[in-house]
């Protein structure tokens, strides 16, 4: 059965989640790209699920290719990484072209980028290791995956709920693990067990991202019990006004910085200093955005429920 694009002269900005939760680098090139092959895969019959599982082993493959000393080989394997980027950006915007998004494509396509980079942290620690490294490079690398994981959840969430709060989200987008455990315990592996492994994921993923900032999760169960029908408008401005300021900060966090730092280190041959540069720099950036994070929150719950 073939799919339905919303329309023939669909603009790549149509499948944009928000114009201002875009990077400069996915507004100009991965999202132009994305929508291309949005298009193609969608004439194809290609589910999202699909291209994400497609972008997951050509990312994995880019991992394996940075296990080698060798420049040239190196280089095959950015290319590669940047088609997996371009691949990530395309499963979202088919979802929206064909009017197929769903809890499930965000949890395929989440497992997707987390294979991504344990292979290329894998084979980065291989790669030291056999280089003369100390066994504690792999202590280093478990401990920048686990940075990774965190700061990644911790930008996805901040985006999530801008899109929720300023530009009326839909409540699916914005699952509070209280409502997933409750539709999680309904399942039975006997019964539905991919179903049911899915769930499992998405509720630690969004445990992980409630843990990481409580004042968030906090709001959104103060607005829920202020604006038990429709958030204001006068609050969708104030927290614009007040998120957006840190939008810039929290694009540091997400991929595209990732693979800019760890394409210079490749080229300069000592890809031991992308670890670094996960567990010291950009986690003193999460830790700066969180407390701001919570500073808003904070003020934000108090105008909800004083005004």
């Amino acid at each position: 059965m073939p799919v339905q694009i919303i329309e023939p002269s669909t603009s790549p900005e149509a499948t944009y989640k928000a114009r201002e939760v875009e990077g400069i680098l996915d507004l100009y090139f991965y999202r132009k790209i994305g929508f291309w092959l949005a298009q193609f895969f969608a004439r194809l019959n290609v589910t999202p699920a699909g291209v994400s599982l497609f972008g997951a082993l050509c990312g994995v493959i880019a991992g394996h290719l940075y296990f080698y000393r060798n420049l040239s080989t190196n280089i095959i394997g950015m290319a590669l990484h940047v088609f997996a980027n371009a691949l990530d950006n395309a499963d979202g915007q088919l979802a929206r072209l064909t009017q197929r998004e769903s809890r499930e494509g965000r949890v395929i396509d989440s497992v997707a980028d987390h294979l991504i980079f344990l292979s290329i942290y894998l084979h980065l620690a291989l790669r030291c290791s056999i280089e003369g490294a100390s066994p504690l490079v792999w202590l280093l690398a478990v401990t920048a995956g686990i940075s990774h994981g965190l700061q990644g959840a911790a930008a996805d969430y901040y985006r999530t709920t801008y899109l929720y709060f300023a530009k009326g989200g839909l409540p699916v987008d914005l699952d509070s693990s209280t409502i997933l455990r409750s539709s999680y315990r309904k399942l039975r592996w006997r019964d539905q067990p991919w179903p049911k492994f899915l769930l499992a994921l998405y509720l630690n993923f969004t445990r992980q991202q409630e843990m990481l900032s409580p004042g968030l999760n906090r709001l959104r169960e103060v607005s829920n019990r202020s604006f038990p029908d429709q958030i204001p408008e006068w609050f969708r401005t104030r927290y614009r006004n007040s998120a957006r300021p840190m939008f810039k900060l929290w694009g540091l966090l997400m991929t595209n910085t990732r693979m800019l730092v760890l394409f210079i280190f490749l080229f300069l041959g000592q890809p031991i200093w992308y670890f670094w540069v996960e567990v010291t720099i950009l986690n003193m950036l999460l830790a700066y955005l969180i407390r701001r994070q919570e500073i808003m929150s904070q003020s934000l719950m108090e105008l909800a429920t004083t005004r």
